[in-house]
């Protein structure tokens, strides 16, 4: 089980996803090797040898980045696992491409770098409660 971070090409006025508007279309992100390129360039160490999902391995946490064959890419996913060091890798991906993402799990809806941490770990309370897991 893992978190995990929706991204799409978002409304950059839209404060909550309520305010996504019903009938909004997300536009394509950008092109599969310039979307690579980039999360390379965030996250030298990601292993994309596997071109549809890339993988990032730090300490304590693992971050599959699921991008999928479509070109050009018009979202991706983030399946978070491990401790808070990964909200904030998440979030430099995400300030490299200059974009937006979903956090079912944040007030907003929205990813925020300042409530990452946070939302991580309300998740990671939420799947030990549920799952029965006791995590160090």
């Amino acid at each position: 089980m893992s978190w995990d971070i929706f991204v799409q090409n978002l409304p950059a006025d839209a404060r909550t996803v309520a305010e996504i508007p019903d009938d909004f279309r997300p536009a394509p992100l950008m092109a599969r090797s310039a979307l690579l390129e980039q999360i390379k360039e965030a996250v030298p160490e990601v292993d994309f040898t596997d071109t549809s999902r890339g993988r990032i391995e730090g300490p304590g946490y693992s971050i599959e980045v699921q991008v999928g064959d479509a070109d050009p890419v018009t979202s991706f996913v983030f399946h978070v696992r491990g401790g808070d060091l990964a909200a904030g890798v998440v979030a430099d991906v995400l300030d490299r491409l200059g974009l937006r993402a979903i956090d079912p799990g944040s007030d907003s809806g929205f990813f925020s770098r300042d409530t990452a941490t946070a939302s991580l770990a309300a998740w990671r309370g939420y799947r030990d409660r549920t799952f029965g897991q006791v995590r160090p």
